[in-house]
């Protein structure tokens, strides 16, 4: 059974051919699937007939669209789920694998037996719940009137689906102690990096009062990704004489804090090579990825270690950061002077920033990869469904009476 490839039908609100979508771990899970698991289908996300209204919230500006979709999504799950029914019947899969949108399994009765497995960084009710959830308050109002019902609907959906596999301890421990889940069905899997392939062996860049000190940081919104507290630390140790420098990608800082020592790349596209490039190289020549963000989990961790690129970062969420493995996790509310106090530990100790750097690329080459991530959760379906099926029922063993072969007249 471990051998043999398993037929999946691949499910999320959003399709995974999509390089860009969920920072590009969608497209990730699916061709880790394919590699190591077995023959991906990709399940329509339509919603049958109430398809016009996912249709018109796709029209709506981003910002609504986000809250409203999975919302409504969720209150016509019985309608929306006979679809899903109806795209498993045109085939026979052994596995219904959803990533991120737990809505998409809500109400969903699979029409023959068939293990379901979940993953996610975070679920709606622990996001909101958490100091990163807390970080980042809704600006809608009525916001919280569902709060129940959406919890209710998690549990039942958690509570009935084979397999969960999360990213991080901290979301596994928590959906388990929330939802009641078993701990036998409930596992830890770390995601990868958001790389189409590893980079080659890499070169430490050298440490040291008399080279330039450069910080990295990454995401969307600058002050999400904790970019004010990243920049104070830049010039903390600046007014220290350590000739610090700050590289930004993907946000564009205030224009007031942009300086000679502070370049933005406003937006790299990975996919591109010529902007791949670009973002590679300011890995590679990186210290530190500086990034004192409130997320859940967080790719650009993974593909740090990918870089040998220490991480400094908050204790919060799932991010993949283990203390003086792949970089440090400060206490939440840490601010700048605590990270260049840090950085200034190693700025007098060379050997054991190379010493770190080489822990996190070890850390990325065992366990922050999609290859990892693949094998482990074909181990892990592979188990279910034996587990599930039960030991094949072997022939009884010749009693010594029995007859010899048959033989028959025209041999």
């Amino acid at each position: 059974m471990a051998d043999s490839r398993l037929k999946i039908a691949y499910l999320c609100d959003f399709s995974p051919l999509d390089p860009h979508m969920y920072s590009g771990g969608n497209r990730r899970m699916h061709d880790a699937l394919q590699q190591h698991v077995g023959d991906v289908t990709i399940l329509p996300q339509g919603w049958g007939l109430a398809e016009p209204l996912r249709r018109a919230i796709a029209r709506m500006p981003l910002h609504m669209a986000l809250r409203l979709r999975w919302r409504a999504h969720l209150a016509l799950a019985p309608l929306i789920a006979r679809k899903v029914e109806t795209e498993l019947k045109r085939d026979r899969y052994d596995v219904l694998f959803t990533t991120y949108a737990f809505h998409a399994l809500s109400r969903v009765s699979p029409p023959y037996p068939m293990l379901t497995a979940f993953t996610s960084d975070a679920t709606q009710t622990i996001y909101r719940n958490s100091e990163v959830g807390r970080a980042h308050p809704s600006r809608y109002p009525g916001g919280r009137l569902l709060d129940a019902w959406v919890e209710s609907r998690e549990r039942e959906v958690f509570r009935n689906t084979d397999l969960l596999l999360w990213p991080s301890r901290w979301i596994k421990d928590e959906a388990d102690a929330l939802y009641g889940l078993d701990p036998d069905r409930s596992l830890e899997v770390p995601w990868g990096a958001g790389l189409k392939d590893a980079p080659p062996e890499t070169t430490v860049p050298p440490l040291g009062r008399d080279h330039p000190l450069e910080l990295l940081i990454v995401g969307r919104d600058w002050f999400a990704k904790g970019g004010p507290t990243a920049l104070a630390t830049m010039t903390a140790l600046r007014a220290r004489g350590i000739d610090a420098r700050l590289t930004v990608i993907g946000c564009v800082p205030p224009s007031e804090l942009w300086s000679d020592h502070v370049t933005v790349h406003p937006q790299l596209d990975k996919t591109v090579p010529a902007e791949l490039a670009l973002f590679d190289d300011a890995f590679r020549r990186a210290h530190f990825l500086m990034q004192p963000s409130y997320e859940s989990y967080g790719f650009a961790f993974c593909e740090a270690s990918a870089h040998a690129l220490p991480a400094l970062c908050l204790d919060v969420g799932g991010v993949p950061v283990r203390d003086g493995i792949n970089g440090h996790a400060l206490a939440p509310g840490s601010e700048a002077t605590a990270f260049a106090n840090l950085i200034e530990t190693y700025i007098d100790a060379p050997e054991r920033y190379r010493a770190l750097a080489c822990t996190a690329r070890h850390e990325f080459d065992t366990r922050l990869n999609w290859d990892a991530w693949g094998r482990s959760v074909a181990g892990s379906l592979h188990a279910a469904l034996a587990k599930r099926d039960g030991p094949t029922q072997a022939e009884p063993p010749c009693s010594g009476s029995c007859p010899g072969p048959m033989v028959h007249p025209a041999e």
